[in-house]
Protein backbone atom coordinates (compact mmCIF):
# COMPACT_ATOMS: atom_id res chain seq x y z
CA UNK A 1 0.00 0.00 0.00
CA UNK A 2 2.49 2.57 0.68
CA UNK A 3 4.05 1.36 -2.81
CA UNK A 4 0.56 2.85 -3.80
CA UNK A 5 0.60 5.94 -2.21
CA UNK A 6 3.87 6.99 -3.60
CA UNK A 7 2.74 6.42 -6.93
CA UNK A 8 -0.60 8.63 -6.35
CA UNK A 9 1.87 11.55 -4.87
CA UNK A 10 4.33 11.12 -7.46
CA UNK A 11 1.70 11.35 -10.05
CA UNK A 12 0.02 14.52 -8.45
CA UNK A 13 3.56 16.36 -7.76
CA UNK A 14 5.06 16.03 -11.31
CA UNK A 15 1.18 17.51 -12.43
CA UNK A 16 -0.20 14.12 -13.98
CA UNK A 17 -2.79 13.89 -11.50
CA UNK A 18 -4.68 17.13 -10.16
CA UNK A 19 -5.56 17.60 -6.17
CA UNK A 20 -9.00 15.94 -6.95
CA UNK A 21 -7.97 12.73 -8.13
CA UNK A 22 -4.89 12.30 -5.82
CA UNK A 23 -7.84 12.70 -3.01
CA UNK A 24 -10.47 10.20 -4.50
CA UNK A 25 -7.54 7.78 -5.24
CA UNK A 26 -6.04 7.98 -1.53
CA UNK A 27 -9.68 7.90 -0.64
CA UNK A 28 -10.14 4.44 -2.94
CA UNK A 29 -7.31 2.92 -1.35
CA UNK A 30 -8.34 3.81 1.99
CA UNK A 31 -11.48 2.64 1.71
CA UNK A 32 -10.33 -0.56 -0.18
CA UNK A 33 -8.03 -1.29 2.91
CA UNK A 34 -10.71 -0.70 5.48
CA UNK A 35 -12.81 -3.19 3.69
CA UNK A 36 -10.20 -5.69 2.84
CA UNK A 37 -9.75 -5.05 7.52
CA UNK A 38 -13.00 -5.53 7.85
CA UNK A 39 -13.18 -9.08 6.43
CA UNK A 40 -9.77 -10.06 8.08
CA UNK A 41 -11.18 -8.72 11.31
CA UNK A 42 -14.69 -10.02 11.11
CA UNK A 43 -15.41 -12.96 14.27
CA UNK A 44 -14.06 -16.45 14.25
CA UNK A 45 -15.94 -19.44 13.30
CA UNK A 46 -17.71 -20.85 16.25
CA UNK A 47 -16.00 -22.98 18.37
CA UNK A 48 -16.31 -27.15 18.81
CA UNK A 49 -16.40 -26.39 22.29
CA UNK A 50 -16.44 -23.89 25.16
CA UNK A 51 -12.74 -24.26 26.93
CA UNK A 52 -13.16 -22.55 30.65
CA UNK A 53 -9.29 -23.05 30.83
CA UNK A 54 -6.06 -25.56 30.94
CA UNK A 55 -6.95 -28.67 33.66
CA UNK A 56 -4.06 -30.36 33.75
CA UNK A 57 -0.85 -31.83 31.99
CA UNK A 58 0.25 -35.47 32.46
CA UNK A 59 4.16 -35.73 31.91
CA UNK A 60 5.82 -39.22 31.87
CA UNK A 61 8.65 -39.07 33.80
CA UNK A 62 11.06 -41.74 34.85
CA UNK A 63 11.32 -41.28 38.67
CA UNK A 64 7.98 -40.55 39.84
CA UNK A 65 9.14 -40.04 43.64
CA UNK A 66 11.98 -37.72 42.56
CA UNK A 67 9.83 -35.71 40.14
CA UNK A 68 7.29 -35.31 42.80
CA UNK A 69 10.06 -34.10 45.35
CA UNK A 70 11.42 -31.49 42.73
CA UNK A 71 7.62 -30.53 41.73
CA UNK A 72 6.98 -29.85 45.49
CA UNK A 73 10.20 -28.12 46.25
CA UNK A 74 10.92 -25.54 43.50
CA UNK A 75 6.94 -24.96 42.16
CA UNK A 76 5.25 -25.21 45.88
CA UNK A 77 2.90 -28.20 44.52
CA UNK A 78 1.07 -30.22 47.00
CA UNK A 79 0.15 -34.37 46.34
CA UNK A 80 -3.36 -34.93 45.47
CA UNK A 81 -2.92 -38.38 45.51
CA UNK A 82 -0.15 -40.84 44.77
CA UNK A 83 0.10 -44.28 43.39
CA UNK A 84 3.43 -46.89 43.08
CA UNK A 85 3.47 -45.45 39.14
CA UNK A 86 1.74 -42.15 39.45
CA UNK A 87 1.50 -39.00 40.97
CA UNK A 88 -1.04 -36.17 40.55
CA UNK A 89 0.04 -32.98 42.24
CA UNK A 90 -1.78 -29.83 42.77
CA UNK A 91 -0.32 -26.55 41.33
CA UNK A 92 -2.87 -24.07 42.14
CA UNK A 93 -6.25 -22.92 41.73
CA UNK A 94 -8.23 -25.96 39.88
CA UNK A 95 -4.97 -27.36 37.84
CA UNK A 96 -2.74 -30.45 38.57
CA UNK A 97 -0.18 -32.09 37.04
CA UNK A 98 0.30 -35.85 36.73
CA UNK A 99 3.26 -37.68 36.71
CA UNK A 100 3.33 -41.55 35.31
CA UNK A 101 6.23 -43.70 35.42
CA UNK A 102 7.60 -44.08 31.64
CA UNK A 103 11.19 -44.83 30.52
CA UNK A 104 10.91 -42.26 28.04
CA UNK A 105 10.44 -38.90 29.72
CA UNK A 106 8.06 -36.49 28.30
CA UNK A 107 4.60 -34.60 28.00
CA UNK A 108 2.23 -38.18 27.73
CA UNK A 109 -0.94 -35.32 27.27
CA UNK A 110 -2.94 -32.13 28.06
CA UNK A 111 -5.97 -31.88 29.17
CA UNK A 112 -8.80 -28.59 29.05
CA UNK A 113 -11.45 -28.07 31.37
CA UNK A 114 -14.63 -28.24 28.72
CA UNK A 115 -18.09 -26.69 29.65
CA UNK A 116 -20.93 -28.85 30.52
CA UNK A 117 -18.46 -32.23 29.73
CA UNK A 118 -20.64 -35.14 28.49
CA UNK A 119 -17.93 -37.65 26.96
CA UNK A 120 -20.15 -39.19 24.54
CA UNK A 121 -21.57 -35.99 23.14
CA UNK A 122 -17.74 -34.76 22.84
CA UNK A 123 -17.25 -37.95 21.32
CA UNK A 124 -19.44 -37.73 18.78
CA UNK A 125 -19.08 -33.82 18.38
CA UNK A 126 -15.33 -34.07 17.72
CA UNK A 127 -15.81 -37.16 15.55
CA UNK A 128 -17.96 -35.24 13.44
CA UNK A 129 -15.14 -32.11 12.79
CA UNK A 130 -13.48 -35.63 11.97
CA UNK A 131 -10.57 -35.45 14.58
CA UNK A 132 -10.73 -39.23 15.31
CA UNK A 133 -11.01 -38.98 18.81
CA UNK A 134 -10.39 -42.31 21.50
CA UNK A 135 -12.57 -42.56 24.65
CA UNK A 136 -11.25 -44.38 27.66
CA UNK A 137 -13.89 -44.58 30.32
CA UNK A 138 -15.14 -41.11 30.59
CA UNK A 139 -11.80 -39.38 29.48
CA UNK A 140 -11.78 -38.44 25.95
CA UNK A 141 -8.56 -37.65 23.61
CA UNK A 142 -8.16 -36.36 20.34
CA UNK A 143 -4.46 -34.72 18.86
CA UNK A 144 -3.49 -31.42 17.43
CA UNK A 145 -2.22 -30.87 14.28
CA UNK A 146 1.06 -31.70 15.44
CA UNK A 147 0.35 -34.98 17.09
CA UNK A 148 0.57 -34.22 20.40
CA UNK A 149 -2.27 -35.62 22.45
CA UNK A 150 -5.37 -33.60 23.81
CA UNK A 151 -7.50 -34.56 26.58
CA UNK A 152 -10.91 -32.79 27.32
CA UNK A 153 -12.77 -33.25 30.38
CA UNK A 154 -14.69 -31.71 33.26
CA UNK A 155 -13.54 -29.67 35.68
CA UNK A 156 -10.36 -31.54 37.95
CA UNK A 157 -11.14 -34.21 35.52
CA UNK A 158 -12.32 -37.16 35.91
CA UNK A 159 -9.87 -38.66 37.77
CA UNK A 160 -11.14 -40.33 41.04
CA UNK A 161 -9.82 -38.68 44.52
CA UNK A 162 -8.21 -35.19 42.22
CA UNK A 163 -10.38 -33.03 43.85
CA UNK A 164 -9.15 -30.90 46.28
Amino acid sequence: MNQQIETLVDAYTTGRLSRRQLLAGLGTMFATAALDGGRAAAAPPASTFRTQGLNHIALRVTQVDHSRDFYMKHLGATVLRQGSRNCFLRVGGNNFVALFQSDSPGMDHYCYTIAEYDPASCFRTLEAEGLNPRRTEDRVYFDDPDGLEVQIASEWGDYPGSRP
